[in-house]
């Protein structure tokens, strides 16, 4: 009986020590509200993204980008980048672009948006431009 009482009071002290390191080391679960305004940025954050991968999906797009040496895997890459103020900003020019540049239009923002990343050391895209850090 003796044994007994020995074991569990050396499994009762480790036991003991495990919660204290378990309760002292864990991470404490913060929950907050979101507002409806937040949530409809998000998605409207993502369909803006969906659809410019879609216009990466048209034919001239494709054949634009090629011409430049701009492969469609590093635009598509970049677009998920985009920074939702970047993104909003983005879809505004187009938005504002004459109907008739269409393409033309499209892919020079889309090397205006490439550029800039450049020059903020986001990215290394284009060999010729230095980073303005």
């Amino acid at each position: 009986m003796n044994a007994m009482r020995r074991y569990t009071k050396q499994f009762s002290l480790v036991m003991a020590l495990l919660m204290a390191f378990a309760t002292t080391f864990s991470v404490s679960a913060h929950a907050g509200m979101v507002g409806t305004g937040e949530l409809i940025q998000q998605q409207q954050t993502d369909i803006d993204r969906q659809q410019l991968l879609k216009m990466l999906e048209q034919q001239e797009v494709k054949e634009k980008l090629a011409e430049l040496g701009v492969s469609e895997d590093q635009v598509a890459e970049r677009i998920q980048n985009l920074t939702p103020a970047e993104l909003a900003d983005f879809e505004q020019q187009l938005a504002e672009a004459p109907t008739g540049e269409g393409v033309v239009g499209v892919i020079v923002l889309f090397l205006l948006v490439f550029i800039i990343t450049d020059m903020l050391c986001a990215t290394d895209l284009f060999s010729f431009i230095n980073c303005i850090r």
